[in-house]
């Protein structure tokens, strides 16, 4: 039996909302990121209100500062560049038009 001092819970949300707040400009970087767009992102909440810690996710889509995107996180974010094998944590996948929600109350 494991003594539950053992067991790290790692809560991760794969896919998410965040808005580009900046880049990252690497001269030295691995190969297979030659090329590739590195942008910072902050999650956010489908109200458009920050949530969580910002990150660093390659961009997929041409996404640019002050745009909301549709983050991808784990091994499934390298899958935009499949067959190749990238480098990633996190990627965005999309560009979010407009959020549509139901009248609930968001806490």
């Amino acid at each position: 039996m494991l003594n539950s001092s053992f067991i790290i819970y790692r809560l991760v949300e794969v896919m998410f909302l965040a808005r580009v707040v900046g880049n990252v400009v690497a001269t030295i970087k691995d190969p297979q990121l030659a090329g590739k767009k590195i942008l910072v992102v902050q999650p956010v909440d489908s109200a458009g209100r920050h949530h969580g810690s910002k990150l660093l996710a390659l961009d997929s889509v041409g996404a640019g500062a002050g745009e909301t995107v549709y983050c991808c996180r784990g091994r499934e974010a390298s899958f935009p560049w499949w067959p190749d094998e990238v480098p990633t944590e996190t990627t965005i996948v999309a560009i979010v038009d407009r959020v549509n929600r139901a009248n609930v109350n968001d806490e």
